[in-house]
């Protein structure tokens, strides 16, 4: 693994307010002095149950919440999401070729013929025909939408991806042909991964390290047959056995 790092997460608290807008609603710590870092290259798991503080993370990451103390630091520009949901996360109006095209229209520095020769080029990374452009999100599977939205992550090329549960809503075979590409892309685009999933069995086929969350701590990490075989936690404990 190459020590270079991409992100560097440095005793982070942190919340939001319920409710969410303008800051009204009782404020509610989620995140409790969270250290670690994302090499160059890596795919990093983070695992715990649902309501330990995943998401809060990530958003804290993607510069939309603030941290209450600490730092986080990027190596890269900011990284890129891929969501648990593509079909909430894509228009529905609009093409798939619309989508792809829409963040190098914002970007501004490519012409038209530029952004449809990315936007094909993409589109055969994922490993989606270009039959799928003329189509809106609803007429793909749940597959192609997945792409689809890997693909709409790296049309700017980013450097590190966040991945939240991007499997999860997926059949057990679209499951491995996704988690397939996302290791091709990761070599063939030199990418590094934050991989946060509620399923152990995948962060073990996927990842190269593991964070483990409980109630918004960093219990344990290590690599992943440290956490796998050796698991040090009672809490790890409990995942690895639930997971059987």
């Amino acid at each position: 693994m190459n020590e270079e790092l991409v992100l560097s997460v440095s005793h982070v608290s942190g919340g939001y307010h319920e409710g969410g807008r303008f800051r009204k609603g009782t404020y509610q710590e989620v995140l409790h002095d969270v250290t670690f870092d994302v090499h160059h290259g890596e795919i990093l798991g983070l695992v715990g149950e649902s309501g330990t503080g995943k998401s809060t993370l990530s958003r804290a990451i993607l510069g939309m919440i603030k941290p209450d103390q600490g730092s986080i630091t990027h190596y890269t520009k900011r990284p890129q999401m891929i969501f648990q949901d593509p079909y909430s996360s894509l228009n529905p109006a609009y093409s798939v070729e619309w989508i792809l095209e829409e963040p190098l229209r914002i970007y501004g520095k490519y012409g038209a013929l530029e952004r449809k020769r990315r936007v094909r080029e993409m589109l055969s990374r994922v490993e989606l025909s270009e039959e799928v452009l003329t189509a809106r999100p609803a007429e793909l599977s749940g597959g192609q939408r997945q792409r689809v939205s890997i693909a709409t992550a790296l049309i700017q090329r980013p450097r590190f991806l966040i991945a939240d549960e991007p499997v999860s809503a997926l059949d057990v075979t679209i499951q491995a042909q996704i988690l397939k590409l996302l290791k091709t892309l990761r070599d063939e685009l030199d990418l590094s991964y934050l991989f946060i999933s509620h399923d152990l069995n995948v962060v073990y086929q996927l990842c190269d390290r593991v964070l483990v969350m409980k109630q918004g701590r960093i219990v344990e990490q290590g690599t992943v047959d440290d956490i796998f075989d050796h698991p040090k936690e009672e809490y790890t404990k409990q995942l690895l056995a639930a997971a059987e």
